[in-house]
């Protein structure tokens, strides 16, 4: 287990250690939350490194991650515990004792439960993923769960972490998330990268791509990020994409290119009729355009 980071700049380094290039603010922020114990809550576009961060900050500082998958419908047996009733059942025709069939033996341990129990690598990286999917019975449980760090397991008691887990919350804002849970969070908009950065991480995680071929693939997606698209890529799919041509081995974008692996950008047909083609063609003469004036 590695020690908290000290400092802002700290932050920056441990981030950088596991390939996440994150901005200052990004920075600032983990560093406050890491230091207060406040959770994190991250909105932004799908695929831009909200999740990422939650499993970056657990690798890097050596704890577990445990991570809750929100959905719509989803409720306390599915987020904290729920009762083993085949093994109850089992062990009550064996002539247990009803007292018996309530201990920890017989309980399934979810992720909330898990976060708030203690680790031998210290408090985990608990990450509530895509909250925007459930729904406000579930948010004010949370909410409570949260104040606390402490959930209630009625056959058993009250059960409180030692010490508060490391929380991140992720939004994709298809709905808004009310403002009383926002409130116990630290808040930050995970916006889409600019180039430099993009191409900062793009050297970070893909390596192997060349720096010409990154600088065409990073322009293209900009590009596409200010056409009118039904889902604009994230960051995720600029990474996707930039494997695959380096599994092609490809030195340079053309249309046809873009036309056999536009699958790792965009996920909608009629986005990829949208792109594919002449008005491929016509970015790739922009970029090269803007690429010449540079020089």
């Amino acid at each position: 287990m590695q020690k908290l980071p000290n400092s802002i700049d700290e932050t920056l380094t441990l981030l950088a250690s596991e390939g996440y290039v994150a901005d200052r603010p990004m920075a600032t922020l983990t560093y406050l939350s890491l230091t207060l114990n406040r959770p994190i809550f991250l909105e932004g576009e799908a695929g831009v490194g909200k999740t990422e961060l939650a499993k970056v900050i657990a690798k890097g500082l050596g704890r577990e991650l445990i991570r809750l998958q929100c959905y719509e419908g989803l409720d306390t047996a599915s987020s904290v515990y729920e009762w083993n009733f085949a093994a109850q059942m089992l062990a009550m025709r064996n002539g247990a004792e009803d007292a018996d069939i309530y201990s920890e033996k017989y309980l399934i341990k979810r992720a909330l439960l898990q976060a708030v129990e203690a680790h031998d690598s210290g408090p985990p990286v608990l990450l509530i993923d895509e909250i925007d999917r459930t729904d406000a019975p579930f948010e004010a449980f949370l909410l409570e769960a949260l104040s606390d760090f402490q959930v209630t397991v009625p056959e058993l008691g009250v059960i409180k972490a030692p010490q508060p887990p490391i929380v991140i919350l992720t939004s994709n804002r298809t709905r808004e998330v009310h403002d009383a849970l926002k409130r116990r969070c630290l808040y930050h908009w995970v916006d889409y990268p600019d180039f430099d950065r993009e191409m900062e991480i793009l050297a970070a995680r893909v390596p192997e791509a060349k720096d010409a071929l990154s600088r065409e693939l990073v322009a293209f997606i900009h590009k596409l990020r200010a056409e009118d698209l039904f889902k604009r890529p994230g960051l995720a799919e600029t990474l996707d994409w930039a494997k695959c041509l380096v599994a092609l081995d490809v030195v340079a974008l053309s249309p046809d290119v873009i036309t056999d692996t536009i699958g790792a950008v965009l996920k909608y047909q009629d986005d990829i009729a949208k792109i594919t083609g002449g008005p491929a063609a016509r970015i790739l003469d922009q970029i090269k355009q803007d690429m010449q004036t540079l020089q």
